[in-house]
């Protein structure tokens, strides 16, 4: 005999799944794919179901904000350029997808060392045994040139290391999101952190420049946040920090200097989702209206499959 009561189960209250509401049906289900099909066809045998759908909604977003004449922003770490999406990134631009870039000084680089050297990316653990980490001399000379002639001038950041690199013919620069923004006078701003770059390591880096130049950004970023509402778009793809709280304080001084910047859409894409993404893009500025989305995977595959979605959408296929 057991000396613990047990709860009597034989009368509670019973009903027949057939009459009880469902989040989940057969008609949501995915279909089995088969080989050679259209990209069209792939979307739409995925389960119309949690990420595939928000995949898509954010897709429409982008569509819609184009076609509205409103600004898509794309903001990027540096993962996103060592992943290789800036040709597919610098597509969506060219094509009228993406409006505005920002990124932190981390993407800046990695972009400039591909478009000059067709490499980036170097051996940390190895290189920082020997105080070589960082180093590149050849790196940290254009973009710090381009911090001093930004803020002697009028220029950008972003637009000052883009024009160099079409000045001095980079020989990769058709595939780098700087020289393409360049190119297409759309803005790419740079946002750094004093400290967090190898360029800063170096004799040529100048903290005036650096700053003055990088704060020229804030407000060229603060102007594109400011025309966000009623259709635009936020992408975040890949920064953790920097560019979230970049976002947040833009959206803040737009609000603050009266524009109505609601009712858009805005998406974090990586492959953790961190606290910073969630509060201050995915959840606190669409608060008094819009959308936002968060959405898990590693870059190489979200953003071209992203961008897949796009022109499907674009070409009225889904």
């Amino acid at each position: 005999m057991t000396r613990y009561k047990e709860i009597d189960i034989t009368k509670v209250r019973t009903y027949s799944a057939t009459q009880r509401p469902s989040k989940v049906t057969t008609a949501l289900e995915g279909t089995p794919s088969e080989a050679g099909i259209p990209m069209a066809q792939f979307f739409k045998n995925l389960p119309s179901i949690l990420k595939a759908d928000d995949l898509l909604a954010v897709a429409r977003a982008v569509v819609a904000a184009k076609a509205k004449g409103k600004p898509v922003m794309a903001m990027i770490g540096g993962h996103v350029i060592k992943t290789g999406c800036s040709p597919i990134l610098a597509d969506l631009a060219q094509k009228g997808f993406i409006t505005h870039f920002g990124s932190n000084g981390a993407a800046g680089i990695h972009d400039t060392e591909l478009a000059r050297f067709g490499h980036t990316s170097e051996d940390v653990a190895t290189q920082l045994e020997d105080g070589s980490f960082g180093m590149a001399e050849d790196t940290a000379a254009l973009v710090n040139k381009a911090a001093v002639r930004a803020a002697a001038g009028t220029e950008g950041f972003g637009q000052a290391v883009g024009a160099l690199l079409i000045e001095e013919d980079a020989p990769h620069r058709g595939r780098a999101l700087l020289a393409r923004a360049f190119e297409l006078e759309i803005p790419y701003t740079l946002h750094v952190a004093i400290g967090t770059d190898i360029v800063h390591q170096h004799p040529t880096a100048k903290g005036a420049a650096i700053g003055e130049a990088s704060l020229r950004d804030f407000r060229i970023f603060a102007h594109s946040v400011s025309g966000l509402g009623d259709g635009g778009v936020v992408l975040n793809f890949g920064s953790a920090v920097i560019m979230p709280e970049v976002f947040l304080k833009a959206l803040a001084v737009a609000r603050n200097l009266g524009h109505k910047v609601t009712h858009f859409t805005t998406a974090n894409f990586d492959m953790i989702q961190h606290y910073r993404p969630h509060v201050n893009v995915v959840s606190r500025p669409v608060m008094p209206g819009g959308k936002g989305y968060a959405i898990t995977g590693h870059h190489e595959i979200m953003i071209p499959l992203l961008a897949s979605a796009i022109m499907e959408v674009e070409a009225g296929n889904l």
